[in-house]
């Protein structure tokens, strides 16, 4: 896409260009509608474009982390480890786009600023701040769940003299971090990934914990070409699984619950899944997440792994996760994260018993003292779920904002459309399985149903979509429902917005698994679009 695009008009804008972004690109364009995409970064990739921190390394099995649409990009890639890298992400990704040729659709290091609604011509104004304004029809903001960067509200960031790092925006050059006195400031799963690998390379690591979260081997390994063979053989089955599984992916799930076995199976169960690695343990009882008891011994069995690996007893304990149930909060993974403090040149600060006061020109003050430090690296995470969407301005029916609307929650129909914002989509939306499934699966199920609202409302000369109030309001009250059964609500996380200064906080995560959240798309195609508002013209059109 090429710049210049003042008063340009187009059947569509994507917002985005991750896995929502580019499939949305993909899927439209061969619809043969005309498309407009942006991407504030500098090329494909999504949050894998700006996580560029050192052990930065997707969660999920590779081959369950990329795309199902396209046999010919299942055939033509080969992951080369289990869970993959930064780097390879990334460059698969490039592969993508260049092998279905996307980049054309995009213009890079551009972000849009305002989209509002025009009533009288139906239709989208977006603005980018380049100052152009592109009209369209259709609006699809394929801007993630993680997509905005938060800094820690802690006073006198700006004072700070030394070099400053973002795990969200990290730099495109080498950092080196031999001889120097380093701060980690969020023991998340991105300071974890961040710790074992600067502990190995830094003179002094200082790890600032307000939270310990808890973490279970990864267990990477080298993909031997056997076995990429029999899975690209079974691509097809092997995401039939997926798309059939609670969590969108090939990873172990049972229908076992936890007191339903003996105490010794149990254990033997959890010292499998331990061995294994991967979130294999997740998936080793079903009631993990809303039994409070069994919960309860599976995070114990964490904790006693713990005192097994660091061998400073006071260290151990204070890496200890309690007050909330395991997995409540996003479950990391790790190689070596607790070997690490084994090492004498890293040093665990507990920011409960030694609180953070300040940042200073030289480093980090708590409660004790100053911690002089030449690098300071925040792994803060970000404003989740509702971040990206409430950043710029988004403007529907009678002048209602998006900030407007959310501002008691999140609140859509299916995460997909919002009642008073017509023809507005939305992938891996905040009401949707969004961070408690496999992102891809869920991006390619949003963006399918996207393409058929598309072609119903083609076929039957229809203007304008929106879920009508009812609809949005029995499904939130779905996702309430549902949430109430989770222990996902019992933990401070981003989940529930408790880490955004003044967010509205609440569990608005679909918690019902992946397939009957398909299920709830399906049927309202199904349905005949019973729960939905049209327009031709400017006269309302019952749903055909």
């Amino acid at each position: 896409m090429k710049n210049g695009n003042a008063g340009q008009r187009v059947d569509l804008v994507v917002v985005g260009a991750g896995f929502g972004g580019l499939y949305a690109v993909y899927k439209f364009r061969e619809m043969g509608l005309r498309i407009a995409a942006f991407e504030a970064g500098g090329d494909v990739g999504g949050v894998w474009y700006w996580n560029r921190y050192p052990g930065a390394r997707v969660d999920l099995p590779s081959i369950d982390y990329s795309y199902s649409f396209s046999p010919e990009v299942e055939q033509e890639w080969t992951w080369s480890e289990e869970f993959a890298s930064q780097p390879e992400l990334l460059a698969y990704f490039n592969f993508v786009a260049d092998r279905l040729d996307l980049r054309k659709h995009y213009q890079f290091n551009t972000r849009v600023t305002r989209a509002v609604w025009d009533e009288v011509r139906k239709l989208w104004k977006v603005t980018t701040d380049r100052g152009e304004t592109i009209e369209a029809t259709y609006c699809v903001m394929a801007t993630g769940p993680l997509s905005i960067p938060r800094d820690p509200e802690i006073p006198g960031i700006d004072s700070y003299k030394g070099q400053l790092l973002r795990a969200g925006k990290w730099p495109h050059h080498p950092v080196d971090f031999t001889g120097k006195r380093v701060g980690v400031i969020g023991t998340g799963s991105t300071g974890i990934q961040i710790v074992q690998e600067v502990g190995r390379q830094a003179d002094e690591l200082f790890v600032f914990q307000r939270t310990p979260s808890f973490t279970m081997p990864m267990r990477n390994q080298k993909l031997d070409p056997d076995y990429v063979a029999d899975v690209k053989r079974n691509y097809a089955g092997i995401r039939e699984a997926a798309r059939n599984s609670p969590n969108g992916g090939v990873r172990p799930w049972t229908t076992r619950a936890f007191f339903s076995v003996t105490p010794s199976r149990r254990r033997e169960l959890l010292e499998d899944a331990w061995k294994s690695g991967g979130l294999t343990m997740l998936g080793t009882f079903t009631d993990l997440l809303s039994n409070e008891e069994a919960n309860e011994h599976v995070a114990e069995f964490v904790r006693g792994k713990i005192d097994g690996v660091v061998t400073d007893s006071v260290t151990a304990e204070k890496l200890k996760p309690r007050g909330y149930p395991i997995f409540a909060r996003r479950p990391c993974l790790d190689t070596g994260y607790y070997e690490t403090f084994n090492q004498p040149n890293v040093r665990l600060i507990d920011c409960v018993t030694d609180p953070i006061v300040e940042i200073t020109e030289h480093g980090v003050r708590t409660q004790s003292g100053e911690t002089e430090l030449d690098m300071l690296i925040f792994a803060t995470g970000y404003d989740g779920l509702t971040g990206a969407l409430t950043a710029f301005d988004v403007v529907g029916r009678n002048g209602c904002t998006v900030n407007e609307k959310w501002k008691e929650g999140a609140r859509s129909y299916l995460g997909l459309m919002m009642e008073g914002f017509p023809n507005l989509f939305m992938t891996t939306g905040p009401n949707g399985p969004a961070a408690l499934a496999n992102i891809v699966r869920i991006s390619e199920n949003d963006v399918d149903w996207i393409a058929n609202a598309i072609t119903h409302m083609a076929d039957h000369g229809l203007d304008t979509i929106e879920p009508t109030r009812k609809a949005e309001d029995d499904w939130m009250a779905l996702v309430l429902k549902l949430a109430q059964r989770s222990l996902l609500s019992k933990a401070k996380t981003w989940y529930v917005g408790t880490n955004v200064k003044d967010k509205a906080q609440g569990l608005t995560l679909f918690t019902g698994g992946f397939p009957r959240y398909r299920e709830y798309c399906a049927a309202a195609i199904q349905n005949g679009y019973r729960d939905f508002v049209f327009e031709r013209g400017r006269k309302p059109v019952a749903a055909a």
